[in-house]
């Protein structure tokens, strides 16, 4: 064979080998690729799932639970009620409770109340409420008291409000000093009182509804009962009671009085529980206005 030709071949082998490489590369290339659209794909599922599951957890909370009081007339008095009530979420979680209480079906605010701003400063909370506040004077001086006072215990359920004041559009002067034309603002801030609610008897603020509870077992609430005297029973799932107890209220009956208590007790294995809060009638020693809050093991 020839100089010339074993050249020329040898050219044609080296050409081949490129393009063989050439090839390869390509091919690692575009592997490259569809490998990184993939990660990419599943990337991007991930971040979903992780984006669904945060927002399913934000549904989960999306309710709040606030207690409310509601002026209550009868044939021969007037008095406050404690209720719960459920919203949705809020960041607002006072004006929600306030707009709660006067657009509830048992307000006796004027039905276009609106609350145009809450500050709240050093426990002082001022309500500005637009002018419509204004246009209510049918409830007598002691619907107008509790009316404020409604508004007062509302706002002091939470424990960064210690007193409140009222503003209407801006002001606490003029019309709104005299309020609905009986007691007014002349007295400002005003502060949390429970002497006036009459219902319930007796509510627990702690435990609450289903919280998982430790040895001892803190209890606290309010009552309105004979000599402040309340019975606690905590029992099991089964029925079996676990311990009982009794607290006495700051003050009894016809007064309202705070009651805290501990309570020692043998903690089940599993499960769930029940603790009981009520006051025994000193006729027959039946149980009275019982309250039941379920609670949960550790």
């Amino acid at each position: 064979m020839q100089p010339k030709e074993v050249d020329i071949l040898y050219i044609l082998s080296a050409g081949t080998a490129l393009r063989r490489c050439l090839f390869l590369m390509l091919v690692l290339v575009v592997a490259v690729i569809v490998a990184g659209c993939s990660l990419s794909r599943d990337n991007n599922n991930d971040s979903n799932k992780d984006s669904e599951n945060k927002n399913n957890g934000v549904q989960e909370q999306t309710d709040i639970s606030l207690n409310v009081y509601f002026v209550k007339f009868t044939a021969d008095d007037a008095y406050l009620v404690r209720e719960e009530r459920v919203v949705p979420h809020t960041d607002q979680v006072a004006q929600a409770a306030v707009e709660t209480l006067i657009n509830d079906e048992k307000s006796i605010f004027p039905s276009d109340t609106k609350v145009l701003d809450i500050s709240i400063e050093k426990g002082l909370a001022t309500i500005n409420f637009s002018k419509e506040v204004l246009y209510n004077s049918n409830v007598g001086s002691t619907g107008e008291a509790l009316g404020i006072q409604s508004v007062v215990n509302t706002l002091t359920e939470f424990p960064n409000i210690e007193k409140v004041a009222f503003l209407v559009e801006g002001s606490a002067e003029g019309p709104a000093k005299d309020w609905w034309g009986h007691i007014g603002l002349y007295d400002q801030p005003f502060t949390r009182d429970l002497y006036k609610v009459y219902e319930p008897a007796i509510w627990v603020t702690h435990p609450s509804e289903s919280q998982v509870v430790g040895i001892p077992l803190l209890i606290k609430g309010s009552a309105r009962v004979y000599e402040g005297t309340v019975q606690i029973r905590l029992s099991d799932n089964s029925g079996t009671v676990l311990a009982e107890s009794f607290a006495t209220a700051s003050e009894g009956a016809p007064g309202r009085g705070d009651f805290e208590t501990s309570l020692k007790f043998n903690l089940p294995s599993e499960g769930k529980g029940t603790l009981e809060v009520y006051w025994e009638s000193p006729k027959d020693g039946s149980e009275q206005d019982k309250v039941t809050v379920p609670v949960q093991w550790p």
